[in-house]
């Protein structure tokens, strides 16, 4: 489910009248944010693509979301603790709204059409953004890798429309996102391939079962 904002007339809008929202632009693997505990950052992807990576206390790297053109994040949608370091690494160049969360109830002015336009959208914005976390959820409780990769692999074709599509993450981050091991992923795919379950070419995959 993807809710398309006309951008012009939002960038346009956010130019001339809103002063509480920073506009910021990366290069490809920059960092654009880390979560703070408190501060209430929400983040709007205009353009662009990213990832939500954590380290635990061992430093393992987990990918927990994947962002794209119009996808949401920030604190808000996660309890920040030091057990668990957050931090949204550009995977290509970005431009991304910055604003706090709090400050949508109280315009920067009268006339600020801006506030306006993203007070109509944000529930739509954040119906995708349950949409996606429940996505995530699923695809974590399955309990074989070959679940794993099967489930990711339909929800990457939907999103697409086709059994033909790239993966947006090297090999070794998709085992991150999917939280499995890399070697035995890549066994997995070596099977699925076996089997007659998909056709693959780098990072690019066509679905045969559908």
């Amino acid at each position: 489910m993807n809710i398309d904002l006309d951008l012009s007339e939002f960038m346009k809008e956010l130019n001339t009248n809103c002063s509480k929202v920073q506009k910021k632009s990366f290069k490809k693997g920059e960092l654009i944010t880390s979560y703070i505990a408190k501060r209430n950052q929400l983040c709007l992807m205009l353009l662009g693509e990213a990832d939500l990576i954590r380290y635990d206390l061992n430093g393992n790297r987990t990918i927990v979301e994947h962002f794209s053109n119009n996808d949401i994040f920030g604190e808000i949608f996660y309890v920040v603790n030091t057990n668990n370091e957050l931090f949204v690494e550009a995977k290509k160049a970005c431009t991304v709204l910055f604003f706090i969360y709090d400050d949508l109830q109280h315009t920067c002015k009268p006339d600020c059409n801006f506030h306006k336009i993203l007070s109509e959208r944000l529930s739509s914005l954040y119906l995708n953004k349950v949409i996606e976390l429940n996505t995530r959820i699923e695809l974590l409780s399955k309990r074989t890798i070959r679940e794993k990769l099967l489930g990711y692999f339909n929800v990457i074709s939907s999103k697409n429309m086709g059994k033909t599509f790239q993966i947006p993450f090297s090999l070794t981050d998709l085992a991150d996102y999917l939280s499995i091991d890399r070697s035995a992923m890549m066994r997995e795919l070596k099977l699925l391939k076996e089997d007659g379950f998909i056709e693959k070419n780098g990072n690019r995959i066509r679905l045969l079962y559908k």
